[in-house]
This record gives structure tokens, C-alpha cells and sequence, in this order.
């Protein structure tokens, strides 16, 4: 294992604690001394890393530090580029650029060597079928999920028919060939999915939803799941 990868798998160990662990522990679980281990806090902290703690006490992560991209592995890299060129190539607009705009952010902060890497990463997204055209625009759609708010929609059945809902946005699944809303539907009084190419309009109410998003998103989870 490489240093920056031991660094990394430390800031991993030091996230998953909220309270203070012992230099022991962490060493135990990276494989090294007590002594090679302060030397990786040491390096760490002169990173930026907000490290608190003192042999004997444990150590804690304090929220708020970004590792830095120089610290990627190569396939970390390739994660970042294949992810990032799906969604440029099969998302909405706004999100298509916001993806392109990641990718040359990260090239831009990137060591030459893993720059080299990414601009001639040969992993590439192949040509998908054409998803149907959106009425709404999906970036509404995430702003509520966001905020958590209701929007009351109207949407088209298979058949043309033409419903009234009121739902809790809180997940935008993304297949190559449509794109589902998933919410709580006060009218169903139960979980329901809708097919964005079927919204034919999407009106914020201004009103949060009395759930908390994750809740929801847990249980959503665990339905399926079991079913």
C-alpha cells in the first residue's frame, strides 16, 4: 500500500468515528505502528485536516476537510471521469454541464501525471437510446427534492388520461430510456413513481413536507428491498 493510499484509508477510519478513537485502533486497522501512524496525523494535520487528539486521548476528525485530488487513486480517477461523462452525455442540460464543468475543475487542481490520466482515460460511455423530451424541467424537480418541498403535479397516464397529485419529491432515478420521480403521493397515500416525460407541469406549493427526505428514502428502500 502506497503512503497517500494509507492516508486515505486513514481519513476513512477517522470519518467513521465520531468520538475520539485510540492511536492503537487506528493503527490496528491500517496495518502499521503506533510511531508510523503520527507521522500520518502529522501529515495529515500540515494537509489541513482538523485532527484533534494526543497519544493516550484518541483522535477525532473534525468535519470540514476535503482530501485533497492529488490523493485519488487511479481508479478513484476513472470513477470520477466514467461517472461524470454518463451524466454529461445522458442527463438534462443544466446537469450535463454541470458534469463537463466538474471534470475540468478536477483536471484543473489534478498532479500532470493523473491530468495525463484523465484526459486520455479510455473508459468511455457508449451511445444510448434517445429518452423521450421533458415538458418540466428536471432541474425543478431536483430543487424540490432539495428543499424538500411538495409539488402538486399533473400527469398523463398511458392512456392520456390526465391526473391531479399532490407528492413529496425525494429521488430522481435515471434509466437510459426515461427518467422516474419518486414520491410520496398523498393522493395514494403511498409510494409512486412517475415517468418525467408524463409530467405535463410541476407547481411548487412553497410547503415542506412534514417527512424528512432520508426518512423517506430509507423506507422506500426497505420496501423494496423486501418485496
Amino acid at each position: 500500500m502506497s503512503r497517500s493510499e494509507r492516508l486515505f484509508d486513514l481519513l476513512d477510519l477517522l470519518r467513521a468515528h465520531r468520538r475520539p478513537v485510540r492511536g492503537q485502533v487506528l493503527a490496528d486497522g491500517l496495518g502499521v505502528s503506533l510511531r508510523t501512524l503520527y507521522r500520518d496525523i502529522a501529515s495529515l494535520q500540515s494537509l489541513g485536516a482538523h485532527i484533534e487528539g494526543e497519544p493516550g486521548v484518541g483522535y477525532v476528525l473534525k468535519p470540514g476537510f476535503l482530501l485533497p485530488p492529488l490523493m485519488f487513486s487511479p481508479e478513484e480517477i476513472e470513477a470520477l471521469v466514467l461517472g461524470s461523462r454518463w451524466v454529461a452525455d445522458r442527463a438534462d442540460p443544466r446537469l450535463s454541464e454541470a458534469a463537463k464543468s466538474a471534470l475540468v475543475r478536477i483536471a484543473a487542481v489534478l498532479p500532470s501525471d493523473l491530468r495525463d490520466d484523465l484526459e486520455t482515460s479510455g473508459l468511455v460511455v457508449g451511445p444510448g437510446a434517445a429518452a423521450p423530451v421533458d415538458v418540466v424541467d428536471q432541474a425543478d424537480l431536483r430543487a424540490a427534492i432539495r428543499a424538500e418541498r411538495k409539488l402538486r403535479i399533473v400527469y398523463s397516464k398511458e392512456t392520456g388520461e390526465r391526473t391531479e397529485r399532490i407528492v413529496w419529491p425525494f429521488a430522481l432515478a435515471f434509466f437510459d430510456r426515461v427518467r422516474l420521480l419518486t414520491t410520496w403521493c398523498e393522493l395514494r397515500n403511498d409510494f409512486r413513481s412517475f415517468r418525467t416525460d408524463r409530467i405535463a407541469s410541476a407547481d411548487p406549493l412553497g410547503e415542506r413536507y412534514p417527512r424528512r427526505r432520508a426518512v423517506l428514502l430509507k423506507e422506500w428502500r426497505d420496501r423494496r428491498a423486501a418485496e
